[in-house]
């Protein structure tokens, strides 16, 4: 009887002593953005938003220590595809977070959601899985993709533009983009023009633009293409006489390049550097002093989706093992947003208000994205209905 008892106290004593241990198993998340070419920008800046949210929860989320892994998707679908797997299969990850392109994230979601890992876009919200083919283990902390363009088709409408050249690049985010473009605007569509990915030389389109003198430009060209647009249109002498309504093509991520051939242009966007809430206030202040620049979304959304993480965490009081519990507790979206108002529709996508913005110098030289006038207020998209499942 008393070997027993002492075996049994040897036993319990063994279990008390493996319990810190378990405790002090890492979290593992693996970044997937592009981090090479002319977008390289904007994974960086979705890079160092996720760090700043990281450091700031003190390198821990949900009391487990942290650590993340970084790769570079290249902006190429099967070359994300292997990458993804190396985070899945060789790093173990807990989360996914990225990409940033939508043509990337189409790629990468099977593997990701099939394996049951949870995959937190921070910039891609195509309408393939907003609707019939939304997935739980699938989380947005940006927007639907053809929202921010509606913005810029309710504003055109509202300012009577009568005639309007769409230009956009040739890919899911693009048809995308047209598509929210048309929900309000109602007026004549001169051209719709789908360019290359790769597009550096946009001067057959400006003397299009130029001879069929349309009331406003909307287009959307992220990255390096924004930066050779925007140059290329102030170059042409366009800027002064067509106004550019633009998602993604006069941001934080390619305001360095354009400068002052970017001032006055407008856009759309679910938030602005200057949103005037406290904690805004506190993530600007500290990511420019981190990075030397000025966050834009991809950033926002990056530090948000560090924060939803983690109250997901805590909410299972750290134990992941549970995936329907991490699913519930993600989808209670318990944080606070940069942004202000969040919260996630059935489809896990967000629910939040959208803004007109447009480019400003600033006192110190750099330039931002500053709001104009609030477009939709708890806005959610218009795929989630048709989504079933039950996340």
């Amino acid at each position: 009887m008393k070997t027993k008892l002492t075996m049994a106290a040897a036993i319990l004593s063994l279990g008390t002593a493996m319990s810190p241990v378990l405790a002090q198993e890492k979290i593992k998340l693996g970044v997937i953005v592009t981090l090479s070419g002319p977008a390289a920008a904007l994974g960086q800046q979705v890079r160092d938003g996720f760090a700043l949210g990281v450091k700031d929860l003190g390198g821990k989320m949900g009391g487990r220590d942290v650590e993340v892994v970084v790769v570079d998707d290249e902006l190429k679908p099967d070359a994300a595809v292997t990458k993804v797997k190396g985070l899945l299969e060789r790093d173990k990850v807990d989360f996914v977070v990225g990409p940033i392109f939508s043509n990337i994230l189409q790629a990468i979601h099977r593997p990701v959601t099939e394996s049951k890992v949870f995959l937190i876009s921070p910039n891609a919200g195509p309408s393939t899985f907003a609707g019939k083919d939304c997935n739980p283990f699938f989380y947005v902390t940006s927007y639907q993709n053809d929202q921010v363009h509606e913005i810029l088709g309710k504003v055109a409408q509202d300012r009577g533009y009568k005639r309007m050249y769409l230009m956009v690049p040739n890919y899911q985010a693009g048809k995308d983009s047209v598509a929210g473009f048309k929900l309000d605007y109602k007026g004549e569509i001169v051209e719709e023009s789908y360019m290359p990915l790769n597009t550096l030389d946009f001067q057959p389109e400006l003397s299009k633009i130029s001879s069929q003198k349309p009331d406003a430009l909307f287009t959307f060209m992220p990255g390096g293409l924004g930066v050779n647009l925007v140059k290329q249109y102030k170059q042409a002498g366009l800027a002064d006489s067509i106004p550019v309504l633009s998602a993604f093509t006069v941001d934080e991520s390619t305001l360095p390049a354009q400068q002052d051939a970017a001032v006055g242009m407008f856009g759309g966007a679910n938030w602005a550097p200057n949103l005037d809430n406290p904690p805004n206030k506190k993530f600007v202040a500290a990511y420019e002093a981190a990075y030397n620049s000025v966050p834009g979304t991809y950033a926002m959304q990056a530090y948000d989706a560090a924060m939803l993480i983690d109250s997901a965490i805590k909410g299972v009081k750290g134990d992941l093992s549970n995936k329907d519990a991490v699913a519930a507790a993600l989808k209670k979206a318990d944080f606070t947003s940069l942004r202000g108002s969040f919260k996630f529709n059935t489809n896990g996508y967000p629910i939040q208000d959208f803004y007109l913005t447009k480019v400003a110098k600033r006192a110190d030289g750099k330039f931002q994205t500053e709001i104009v006038q609030k477009v939709f207020e708890n806005y959610g998209d218009r795929y989630a209905k048709e989504c079933k499942a039950a996340n």
